[in-house]
């Protein structure tokens, strides 16, 4: 399986409705267009998109998914912030029969996600709003294979 990960776009600072009721901005609402354009040139469109109940990844994910001309985005309890990686991919298991997903989140729940499916530890990942990553992941083995990491800067461009 390809599991891309799109972290939520810019969003609103903290307010009086909390940090769950969170809006995207403008910025982020184009972060998730340049996502959805950037992997539609690149013929790596994910097959299902799953995201976090959070407002703002859910506005990401539908952003993505109009853009993309995608159905709409499976709300996932588990993708909510505090994610942890071991779990996820049990939760995972339950759309194995889909080759590429997307899953949009937060941090550090993304990081420590790529880090521990690649093996490595100690911050070796910066996972900016708006990012995309995509980690090819082997049946058989619980790491995976970084295919990209592209900061949001870069899919402006598309």
């Amino acid at each position: 399986m390809d599991l891309i990960l799109l972290r939520h776009g810019k969003a609103e600072d903290f307010n009086s409705g909390g940090d769950e009721s969170r809006m995207l901005v403008d910025r982020g609402r184009e972060q998730a267009r340049s996502a959805a354009r950037l992997l539609m040139a690149s013929g790596g469109l994910p097959e299902l998109v799953l995201t976090s109940p959070l407002v703002r990844a859910r506005q990401t994910a539908e952003e993505f998914c109009t853009a993309a001309n995608l159905p709409g985005p499976v709300e996932q309890g588990w993708l909510a912030c505090g994610m942890v990686p071991a779990n996820a991919m049990v939760e995972l298991g339950a759309f194995k029969q889909f080759k590429t997903i997307a899953i949009v989140g937060h941090e550090p729940d993304f990081s420590l996600m790529v880090e521990w499916l690649l093996g490595v530890k100690g911050g070796m990942v910066d996972f900016k709003k708006g990012a995309l990553a995509c980690i090819r992941i082997a049946a058989s083995s619980r790491y995976g294979k970084l295919r990209y990491l592209v900061p949001p800067k870069l899919a402006d461009e598309f």
